[in-house]
């Protein structure tokens, strides 16, 4: 496997009883690089992510990441190697400040993480870094709001701030921008960009602006299996992808 490569997948394959939903998918992320998975619903997208993150075991194949074979690690070793998935579901805790749902994140370098008994002051020291996660989300001006009370965009960026605060090596973010208006997209967008600094972004993406905008790479994924790759601008392009994304009217 080459070193230009963090995240690796060999003939990945996934049955249910008979069903093939992710059929030999060889997938190569680059590192460093903003890589889209893309596709019609139903596609096999977020079962892929499923078998990265060991929520799924795969049927057949291999999934290597720097270079080493992780198939058969559970999600907690995955987790330690450096890979930190979002949902598609919100994941922040609604009644807590803004704030503090990044120090809680952040709260495992502490070693405090089951020291329920401890001071809320003892967190007082994660406070200079969950500002600067903030900031660079855009949410600052946020820190002392409740949760609950942020449009859903905001959440959805807090939710990258507390990933960042695992510091991983490589994040998956599942539909980052799902039921978003246009201007938390685009800010959700922009946050992406800004944390994929000197870290690797394997995202599921509906929204064909966000991707064309922010990612390096397109993967284009139909009926579980590999249809195209390549730079929006050439993945665009492809009549097979027209049709199959897009409708035949557009092919």
């Amino acid at each position: 496997m080459s070193t230009d490569f963090i995240l690796e997948t060999r003939d990945l394959t996934k049955e249910f009883k008979g069903f093939v939903a992710v059929d030999k998918v060889n997938l190569k992320v680059r590192r460093g690089s903003i890589h889209a998975l893309i596709g019609p619903n139903g596609a096999g997208k977020t079962t892929v992510f499923n078998l990265l993150t060991k929520f799924l075991t795969p049927t057949r194949g291999t999934i290597h990441y720097n270079g080493q074979d992780i198939t058969h690690e559970k999600s907690a070793q995955i987790a330690r190697r450096g890979i930190v998935r979002s949902f598609q579901i919100s994941a922040v805790f609604p009644h807590l400040s803004v704030r503090d749902n990044v120090r809680v994140a952040l709260q495992r370098k502490l070693g405090t993480t089951f020291h329920f008994w401890r001071s809320e002051k003892s967190l007082d020291v994660l406070n200079g870094r969950a500002m600067e996660l903030l900031e660079t989300v855009d949410l600052q001006s946020f820190a002392d709001a409740t949760t609950v009370e942020l449009p859903y965009g905001r959440k959805r960026a807090l939710e990258i701030a507390t990933t960042l605060a695992l510091e991983p090596e490589m994040m998956l973010l599942d539909e980052p921008t799902q039921g978003m208006g246009h201007e938390d997209v685009g800010r959700v967008a922009n946050a992406i960009k800004r944390v994929s600094a000197n870290r690797t972004v394997l995202m599921v993406e509906h929204n064909l602006s966000v991707v064309s905008h922010i990612c390096d790479t397109i993967t284009v994924l139909q009926r579980g299996s590999v249809l195209a790759e390549g730079p929006y601008e050439q993945v665009s392009r492809d009549p097979r992808v027209l049709e199959a994304y897009m409708g035949t009217e557009h092919a």
